[in-house]
């Protein structure tokens, strides 16, 4: 996962130094995440949660370019019936409900057909900066560190204003208690923003 980290950042300063003869916005966005958690342990259903942070638009070229952010991103879920079977010793009969609150740093392609449209699709890479240990009785960490995900969406361009839709899909199992299920996360961002 460094690795991934360390070229992703390499390329982001490549676009950014071609990206001086096009120019440079720096703004800020926040919106709702509807946000759900794959496996035989979680309930499937979404729930709602909410994202803020800083965005840099970095276009090369008229239609071309890249989109770094730092997003706070809190989700939301709950664990089913399945998590009781699963997991008897750790904690029986009860469902539980989590909330993850991750440090995320998007990294977009833009592709802007027109001044008003910019499709958008890239890695997604997070740091877990809660760590959610109530699941589990002896304090342990449930969930790993880190998640990396892939988005794809689409952003309206209105003058300085930004709307917003993205979707997710978790790539890494962050199931940090065992084997016996894969957790992959998934869900959507609607939001709207402001560059300078």
């Amino acid at each position: 996962m460094k690795q991934m980290v360390m070229v992703t950042m390499m390329l982001c300063f490549v676009a950014a130094e071609r990206a001086n003869a096009q120019g440079i916005k720096i703004g800020v966005k926040g919106g709702a995440t509807v946000y759900k958690m794959d496996g035989l342990s979680f309930k499937d259903q979404f729930q709602w949660g909410y994202h803020a942070g800083v965005t840099t638009e970095l276009m090369w070229s008229k239609n071309w370019g890249i989109q770094p952010e730092f997003l706070f991103n809190q989700s939301s879920t709950q664990t089913g019936y399945s998590f009781d079977t699963l997991y008897k010793s750790i904690n029986p009969g009860t469902l539980k409900d989590v909330k993850l609150n991750y440090l995320s740093i998007p990294i977009l392609l833009s592709w802007r057909p027109s001044p008003f449209i910019t499709f958008q699709a890239g890695p997604q890479f997070s740091v877990l900066m809660s760590k959610q240990r109530t699941l589990l009785q002896d304090g342990a960490e449930a969930f790993k560190a880190g998640n990396v995900a892939m988005l794809a969406g689409v952003q309206v361009n209105l003058l300085a204003f930004r709307i917003y839709g993205r979707y997710g899909w978790g790539l890494v199992n962050v199931n940090n208690i065992d084997d016996k299920d894969r957790w992959q996360s998934q869900g959507a961002q609607l939001g709207v923003g402001f560059v300078f």
